[in-house]
């Protein structure tokens, strides 16, 4: 079973239609109501993005991420979601001069299991990853930002800077990712 963690973005909901549209099973939680003593009950998580920035939010979404990396259970950060894996494992991130919000498109460069070539996204974000810890591997980027995707060396946990949910191509992504 799929949980989606749902950190407040305005753009869960997509996800949400997208997933129920391709008859894939999840549930949805928001990180104070998580039980964290029950994420063994899931196969894999969808980080989604943020609207705001709170500590109590990043220590779970933290902790799930220690949790998927340590039981190899398949992750996939949106946005803040990718921020906070890359903070987790000792990463960093900065606050952009300028929002990124629109469309963009991102060249894969590396190859990986749930994309390729290049892809047409949507960004929304205010803060991007600035320095990747050595376990996480850049597999894309676009003009305005290095690592538009990152995976975890050799597992099926990756983030996406950019909201899958609201494109065509972002959506034949997560498809991917469920089917890992």
């Amino acid at each position: 079973m799929l949980l989606v963690v749902d950190n407040g973005s305005i753009f869960t909901k997509n996800l949400s239609d997208f997933l129920t549209k391709k008859n894939l099973l999840f549930e949805k939680q928001t990180p104070q109501l998580l039980n964290l003593d029950l994420l063994s009950n899931y196969d894999s998580f969808i980080l989604s993005g943020r609207r705001k920035n709170e500590k109590k939010i990043n220590e779970i979404n933290s902790k799930i991420i220690n949790h998927s990396i340590k039981n190899n259970v398949k992750l996939l950060g949106i946005c803040y979601g990718a921020e906070i894996l890359a903070l987790t494992l000792g990463g960093t991130i900065r606050k952009i001069p300028l929002p990124q919000k629109g469309n963009e498109t991102i060249k894969i460069f590396k190859d990986n299991p749930i994309c390729g070539g290049s892809l047409q996204v949507f960004e929304s974000h205010g803060f991007e990853i600035s320095c990747l810890p050595p376990v996480l591997v850049p597999l894309a980027e676009s003009n305005n930002c290095k690592y538009e995707i990152i995976q975890y060396d050799k597992k099926s946990i990756f983030g996406t800077q950019f909201h899958p949910e609201m494109t065509e191509d972002g959506n034949d992504l997560i498809e991917k990712f469920c089917k890992l």
